[in-house]
């Protein structure tokens, strides 16, 4: 009869098994994701010119690309003290710390563990009458209350039977890796927008020396003009509209003081210091030669910008994600174990092999009913998936565009650079005559200030122009990945 019993529940423990895999191998499937944007992604840039593939700026260390010392000083200052990039720096911690944890979840759990309790049991209990007739020695009953003396070691493994441990591991790896990318990205981004601030301040300082000397010509035409009043070859309105002009330009030269402070603070800021003045050659900037710049081929992209291959490994951690939430389904095995030394009394510790206790436990578990929670885990993680996906497409078209657009920038400008200089070219001529004339009581006072007027604004437009040309190249150097070598 006892045999039959033991058969029957062996059956029994045999079928909820079973029903357990079965039930655990029932598990949803995820999204099946095509990255079209990568796969069609063109083999030349648009309207670009035949060049070999090794011909990519990008490729080119920060240091190479640029030469004026003052930026690169500056530079340098900012990669050591630039506040975002140590904030992201700190973020790359914190992942690599996630791989550790990851990790060590694949290795079993071993702890130490000192009790000690008191415990009374009902004397009409099957405890309490067990040990109401349990004596320790001949004579000696149990005593009660039941004390408990023990200490120990205790480990907990999860058996990695379906590899579920390992793919969260694998997805750790790829986001700590993908904040890595991230680093490098801010450390392009970063390079870029001193270069850009540098520029502009460059451009404001020369800006303030063309009011400067336009200033000087105000003040040179109301004194011509107060001396052909008094010859009666000028009149009141003259002088009024030159001294007008003059006090505008002075206005104008405060204008453009505020904001060099402004730009020069926004560079220290970049550069993680309080206000300082900022280091830099201004004689040399009008003649500055933009660098040529090579864009590659497209695809060089995947593998040169940062944010691209961020993007990518953020796709590969997702889709792991995926992965390890789908084994959720499946069951788990756990096995606990236990080993040490436990009495009622401290002073039987010590008597062994009476104290010694041990527990061995395996357990295999695996979800039957209200799999609502694992459900919602796996359509978050399957939705996040496509989500990266959409993002790592975003990411190659649009890096794709700046390219396009930014080599589409540089030609423009250099023709706009140039036409401008012939513009600022004939109207200095201009002023010159003007002058000649309104001396000679030959031209009006008006023709003077509106050739000086359009020629301010000219040189104004042609150091925008220089500053343009000279930002379009650092973004583009930027855009093929260019910085963070």
């Amino acid at each position: 009869m006892n045999m039959m019993e033991n058969l029957k529940t062996k059956k029994i423990f045999a079928l909820i098994g079973l029903s357990i895999i079965l039930t655990g191998c029932k598990a949803p499937m995820a999204t099946v994701i095509k990255d079209e944007v990568k796969n069609n992604l063109p083999q030349n840039f648009q309207q670009q010119e035949e060049q070999n593939a090794e011909n990519n700026s990008g490729m080119t260390p920060w240091r190479q690309f640029f030469t004026d010392p003052d930026l690169v000083s500056l530079i340098e200052i900012a990669l050591k003290n630039n506040q975002e990039l140590l904030i992201t720096l700190q973020q790359i911690e914190i992942a690599k710390s996630g791989v550790l944890y990851q990790n060590g979840k694949l290795n079993p759990t071993v702890a130490a563990k000192l009790g000690i309790g008191v415990k009374k049991a009902g004397r009409y209990t099957s405890e309490g009458a067990g040990d109401a007739t349990t004596e320790i020695e001949p004579g000696k009953e149990m005593p009660d209350p039941l004390g408990n003396f023990e200490g120990g070691i205790r480990a907990d493994w999860e058996i990695d039977i379906w590899k579920k441990l390992r793919t969260e591991k694998e997805a750790a790896i790829a986001h700590y890796l993908s904040t890595v990318e991230g680093k490098n990205f801010v450390l392009s981004s970063l390079i870029e927008e001193v270069a850009d601030n540098y520029y502009e301040l460059l451009a404001l300082d020369n800006q303030l020396d063309i009011i400067q000397q336009y200033t000087e010509l105000q003040k040179k035409a109301l004194e011509i003009s107060k001396i052909q009043k008094q010859a009666a070859a000028a009149t009141e309105l003259a002088v009024k509209k030159f001294e007008a002009e003059l006090a505008k330009s002075k206005a104008a030269e405060y204008t453009v003081r505020q904001d060099i402070t402004e730009k020069e603070n926004k560079i220290n800021a970049l550069l993680g210091r309080y206000p300082q003045p900022i280091v830099r050659q201004k004689g040399g900037f009008m003649s500055t030669i933009p660098q040529t710049v090579y864009a590659g081929i497209p695809s060089q992209l995947l593998a040169n910008r940062p944010d691209v291959k961020q993007a990518e490994l953020e796709l590969k951690a997702a889709k792991l994600d995926v992965e390890a939430a789908r084994k959720e389904f499946y069951p788990s095995l756990e096995i606990s174990a236990t080993l040490g030394l436990e009495a009622f009394k401290p002073s039987y510790l010590v008597k062994m092999p009476e104290s010694v206790a041990y527990n061995l436990v395996g357990e295999l578990a695996g979800p039957l009913i209200n799999k609502s929670a694992i459900k919602a885990n796996f359509q978050t993680a399957d939705a996040k998936q496509i989500q990266a996906l959409y993002e790592y497409d975003k990411t190659i078209l649009n890096a794709y565009l700046d390219i396009a657009n930014l080599m589409s920038k540089v030609k423009n400008m250099d023709q706009y650079y140039q036409l401008k200089s012939a513009e600022t070219d004939a109207l200095d001529q201009s002023i010159d005559i003007a002058n000649q004339l309104f001396r000679n009581s030959r031209a009006d006072y008006l023709e003077v200030l509106m050739n000086q007027r359009d020629a301010l604004d000219a040189k104004m437009e042609l150091i925008e122009a220089k500053q343009k040309q000279l930002s379009t190249v650092v973004d583009i150097y930027k855009s093929l990945g260019g910085g963070w070598k």
